[in-house]
């Protein structure tokens, strides 16, 4: 019982090390530098535009506390309505993940199942998608999703969906090789055709790597300016980050207290998206990388 007792009192004694302090104090340090910008933001969405031009990181007082006002003026700013925005935005999120999660899984088991240079190819292209920067394609991009028509909110999922096949079928396959095939060909004994044994079987395993991308790719599409931008007709359709954008009154002047309002509205969902499902990502990235 003593020597139990010893041993325990040395594993704790090990794990508070001054190296694991310090490391704990530096990060906790870093955490703080890096909320502060959303720290700022918000407290200056509760002053007034000349206290926000004047004193910005001075913290609200009883002549610059304004409350919610600057909510309120920022979704009543013009004459596009902010619930508008925040719908295409809310949709274009959702449609462009879901065609990326449906699309690329599908395809990542494909290409681990079937083992020929075609699968081959495809999956190099994907993962070579991954080091192209948007700005070496963004101006022909623009021109050919025009000439297809895909400038609509309701068709720019397709465009989504090729920059984000990339990373989604790099995590799928990794996953998708972590699972016995022996689970597939009981199925296909039992009488499932490929797409049963797909949306019966596999996908369903699939749950970790699932959530993972998806919450990523709805970080990456919900936050995006410059390919909306650069493919929508603005006159017609704006995203929140547009919205934001063009949130200026007369003579170009912006409203500096109602931006930072909508910057904290637009960051608020995705935020709480991402808390609730942070530990899902973890999981997929760590399943995906079971089998390179």
């Amino acid at each position: 019982m003593e020597m139990r007792v010893k041993k325990q009192i040395k594993v704790t004694d090990e794990r508070r090390t001054p190296g694991k302090t310090a490391l704990t104090v530096l990060f906790a340090v870093i955490s703080v530098i890096w909320m502060m910008p959303i720290v700022i933001v918000l407290y200056n969405s509760l002053k007034t535009n000349g206290a926000v031009n004047t004193e910005l990181f001075a913290l609200p007082n009883a002549q610059s506390y304004v409350g919610f006002d600057n909510y309120i003026n920022g979704m009543t700013f013009g004459n596009y309505p902010f619930y508008l925005s925040a719908g295409y935005s809310v949709f274009i999120t959702l449609a462009s993940t879901f065609l990326i999660l449906l699309c690329t899984s599908m395809a990542a088991w494909y290409i681990s199942r079937v083992d020929d240079l075609f699968s081959k190819v495809v999956y190099y292209l994907c993962v070579f998608s991954m080091v192209v920067p948007f700005q070496m394609v963004m101006f022909t991009l623009a021109n050919t999703a025009r000439d297809l028509h895909l400038d609509t909110p309701w068709t720019i999922p397709v465009v989504y969906l090729g920059f984000g096949a990339g990373l989604a079928v790099f995590m799928f396959v990794g996953f998708v090789k972590s699972i016995p095939i022996d689970i597939e060909e009981a199925a296909a004994i039992d009488g499932c055709g490929p797409l049963r044994t797909f949306f019966s079987v596999v996908l369903p395993m699939m749950k970790p790597t699932l959530i993972s991308v998806g919450v990523l790719e709805i970080m990456w599409v919900w936050n995006d300016y410059l390919l909306p931008y650069l493919v929508l007709d603005v006159t017609k359709y704006k995203t929140i980050p547009i919205h934001i954008q063009y949130l200026q009154g007369s003579y170009g002047r912006v409203d500096l207290g109602a931006t930072m309002a909508l910057i904290i509205l637009s960051l608020l969902p995705i935020v709480i998206f991402y808390l609730t499902c942070q530990k899902h990502i973890i999981k997929g990235v760590a399943a995906g990388a079971v089998k390179g």
